[in-house]
């Protein structure tokens, strides 16, 4: 036997899965000659139980072998795979043949009876079963003289030896840990704003009136009518007033201007603190609670920098680095320049840094705190937030990290190994239907076992060419597919608005929320009926009526004629759903949101059950039509009307 899964590409690090998550658990395995062979996989809980489940062969002639598990406890659990001759099968398929052939047939029948016999001296068996198994060895003997095939097919005797197989030359394999933790983990829609953008208004005289985490807090219904689970705030500690950027990233901030809030430390505090503007530390607290009280789970950033104000800068000035000048590097991610904001060098006094770092999120999850949004953890070593992430989840195991991870892909997945519950993606980039297709099954299939994407539709730094020049239809149809695809995704306030102006030679919005306080009139906009949030709130609506769409390893991509229809299906089997019925939605999408496209769509049915050429209802959630389709259709898809199909499939048990 060898590459079990799930797996990682790194034996130093276990895989991990999420509460109610169908896991796939795969392995090769094989034997000499042309016997039979079978395969089980033997599951401990956390709590010590422990169930025997049998695999599947893939039947795609590389000898692998498959079975899901829906894993239903939080904590680490421990696997492994036992393969076996399997007795039964070998006698079967070689009594089929023999018989049909007209050889050997005594000798297929004597054997059939010497199984039944051992099945029937194994204790463990019910009583009623044994009793079954001694009665065929009778007939197996008996001079019945006509139909042999009758015997050796009996649907009782399969069901028999494939509970309770009759099993030789047992091979264990070793023993694995896979870590479930908490559904929120993997399952979520998050909705990021600002509080201080959130009841800020505009003096007679120009200047802006912060708002506050209790005006924010007006807010957070809206948020949760939308159907989101997790609401997302950028920093909220004091900002920096030392190089502090003016609107569109300038260096010539006005006296007013409220600076990026990634420029964390004043004269206020650092990164323990809350920023005077926004109120107390026992007003977050009660913002906390009013999120709790809309079914809401709060986020906050935990950005691992410092502006030059930061009472780090004088206290632990080793923490930074020091050019030959003698003055401090800021952050730089050339083209862009961070003057505002120093980055920490984690090689001068480690741990110290680990300390203070340990003793801010352990501050921060006293005031209500369990999930922690992570700002570039790539230019953080890896070594220090495996660390983190396993002495805070050893203290608290439902705290998440998210990874805001925009690099390179073995940076990306190092971080996930390392402990990141969930990770940003390239999926802001991922446009096309070549693209999305290789991006989605790779999610799905190829590092499912230990990274968990998150996939944000837009953020304050990423207005991508895709939403600046494709109109509604572009918002719609990304956001289609990420509440779809994946069992996590988020959206930046504005998304529903339609915000898609850039600064002038950037993905960013002009006008950026990170340098100035944003006046969105929320209210009058839905009133107008121009928003999009509507359509936000019955995807979420879609979300949690369909455990399908909660799950991240399900994922199929289909076929069509044209190279803008993208296909895929989600499908979660009766035995695996919480409901326990099948479910299965079926994503077509425009990807072109400038056309008009007509074409098949081609579908492997079999996926869900049916098989090719048979009929099966589909409703249509967006717009509630309804069809009968085929493994071959046609669809019209218009970008300006109707740019995506999310279909259900009918009558499924």
């Amino acid at each position: 036997m060898v590459r079990p899964r799930p797996d990682t590409p790194d034996a130093a690090y276990s895989p991990s899965a999420f509460h109610g998550e169908a896991v796939a658990f795969g392995v090769t395995a094989f034997r000499e000659g042309h016997d039979r062979i079978g395969v089980h996989l033997r599951l401990t809980s956390p709590s010590g139980d422990e169930s025997l489940h049998r695999l599947d062969p893939a039947g795609d002639g590389f000898d692998r072998w498959w079975t899901n598990v829906a894993l239903l406890e939080e904590g680490t659990w421990t696997f492994h795979f036992e393969s076996f001759a399997d007795d039964f099968a070998t006698w079967h398929h070689a009594a089929h043949v023999k018989v049909l052939a007209g050889v050997d047939v005594p000798l297929m029948l004597e054997m059939g009876a010497l199984l039944c016999e051992r099945g029937a001296a194994e204790r463990d068996r019910p009583a009623a079963e044994r009793r079954m198994l001694t009665e065929m060895a009778e007939q197996f003997r008996a001079d019945a003289g006509t139909e042999p095939l009758s015997l050796i097919d009996d649907p009782r005797l399969e069901a028999a030896f494939t509970a309770r197989p009759l099993q030789s030359l047992v091979t264990v394999g070793s023993d694995r840990d896979l870590l479930v933790e908490r559904e929120r983990a993997g399952v979520g829609a998050w909705y990021e704003f600002f509080p201080r953008s959130e009841g800020a208004k505009l003096r007679k005289d120009g200047t802006v009136k912060s708002g506050t985490f209790r005006t924010a807090s007006k807010r957070l219904p809206a948020v949760a009518r939308m159907g989101f689970d997790v609401v997302y705030l950028p920093p909220i500690h004091p900002i920096g007033r030392t190089n502090r950027k003016g609107p569109n990233n300038s260096l010539t901030p006005g006296p007013g201007d409220p600076g990026s809030p990634w420029a964390i430390g004043a004269a206020e505090g650092g990164h323990d603190a809350v920023h005077p503007d926004l109120g107390t530390l026992a007003d977050f607290r009660a913002f906390v609670r009013a999120a709790a009280a809309e079914g809401l789970e709060v986020a906050l950033d935990l950005a691992l920098q410092a502006s030059p104000d930061h009472p780090w800068v004088t206290s632990h000035p080793e923490w930074f680095t020091t050019l030959p000048d003698g003055s401090i590097a800021y952050a730089e991610n050339p083209p862009k320049k961070y003057q505002d904001i120093y980055p920490i060098n984690f090689d001068n006094d480690p741990e110290g840094i680990r300390a203070e770092v340990l003793r801010i999120v352990r501050h921060w999850i006293a005031q209500g705190v369990r999930i922690f949004r992570v700002d570039n953890p790539h230019t953080k070593p890896l070594q220090f937030w495996e660390w983190l992430i396993r002495e805070v989840n050893a203290e608290h195991p439902d705290v998440v990290f998210l990874a805001e991870a925009f690099t390179r892909p073995a940076p990306l997945q190092g971080l996930a190994m390392a402990g990141f519950q969930q990770s940003y993606t390239y999926f802001t980039w991922r446009n096309t239907k070549e693209e999305l297709e290789e991006f989605l099954s790779s999610l799905a299939h190829e590092t499912a076992d230990f990274l968990r994407p998150n996939l944000f539709v837009n953020t304050p730094d990423i207005l991508t060419e895709y939403l600046q020049y494709g109109g509604h239809a572009a918002y719609v149809i990304r956001a289609a597919i990420a509440a779809t695809a994946a069992p996590v995704y988020g959206v930046y306030a504005g998304y529903e608005l339609f915000e898609n102006v850039a600064r002038p030679g950037s993905e960013e919005n002009i006008d950026n929320e990170k340098y100035e306080y944003k006046f969105r009139e929320w209210e009058a906009i839905d009133a107008a009926g121009s928003s999009l949030a509507p359509f936000l709130t019955r995807l979420n609506e879609i979300r949690r009526d369909h455990p399908a769409l909660r799950q991240l390893r399900n994922l199929t991509v289909h076929w069509s004629d044209d190279d803008a229809i993208l296909v895929y299906s989600k499908h979660l089997d009766a035995a695996l759903s919480p409901t326990g019925e099948s479910d299965t939605i079926l994503v077509v999408v425009n990807v072109d949101p400038h056309s008009v496209r007509e074409t098949t769509v081609h579908l492997d049915t079999r996926v869900w059950g049916v098989e090719p050429g048979e009929a099966f209802g589909v409703t249509d959630l967006i717009t509630g039509a309804q069809w009968t389709w085929t493994d071959h259709n046609y669809v019209r898809l218009d970008a300006f009307r109707e740019p995506v199909h999310i279909l259900r499939i009918e009558g499924q048990r």
